[in-house]
């Protein structure tokens, strides 16, 4: 079993409502068992001009699935939950975000036959929204490519967009 860091977020509708089916429908999943998750912080929008600031949590995961496989798996339960992606490029509302950040201490580039997967995610040690979240949950995992830990990384994040705890944890 391979443990795999997700990072959601939603920043339309209920938004605490949408994280919490995407983590339940992970969950339920007979090849994903849910390990830790952390709390929700709401955040600044990173990458775009809106309005809608987001929900964001980290879950780890146990999972048989390989990462192309889990990626897919995140694809649908997006699709599910109401996701629509525009042909424009660049970042834009959501109901749900389901991102892969880390998969063990695999580093993964690969891309065509319908798979665009990055592992580590290739901005998660610039993403205050991303960091926070793992810090209380994984502060001590190293990062693959960077060789440092979640917190260390986050000690030295040069650009902190707004992170507010929301709530209690979701699970």
């Amino acid at each position: 079993m391979a443990l795999a860091y997700l990072g959601l977020g939603s920043n339309l509708g209920d938004r605490v409502g949408f994280v919490q089916q995407a983590t339940s429908l992970l969950g339920g999943d007979e090849k994903i068992k849910i390990v830790s998750t952390s709390s929700f912080y709401e955040t600044e929008p990173w990458g775009f001009k809106t309005d809608n600031w987001f929900v964001n949590a980290a879950i780890i995961v146990s999972t048989t699935y390989y990462p192309e496989e889990l990626l897919k798996v995140c694809q649908r339960i997006e699709n599910q939950l109401g996701r629509s992606r525009s042909d424009e490029s660049g970042y834009n509302d959501r109901t749900i975000d389901i991102d892969i950040m880390f998969y063990d201490d695999k580093v993964i580039d690969e891309h065509g036959n319908g798979i665009d997967l990055t592992i580590p995610h290739p901005l998660v040690h610039k993403r205050a929204f991303m960091l926070v979240p793992l810090l209380e949950i994984a502060p001590s995992y190293i990062h693959p490519v960077i060789k440092k830990s979640i917190s260390d990384i986050y000690d030295e994040l040069d650009d902190l967009e707004t992170v507010c705890l929301y709530g209690t944890r979701f699970m």
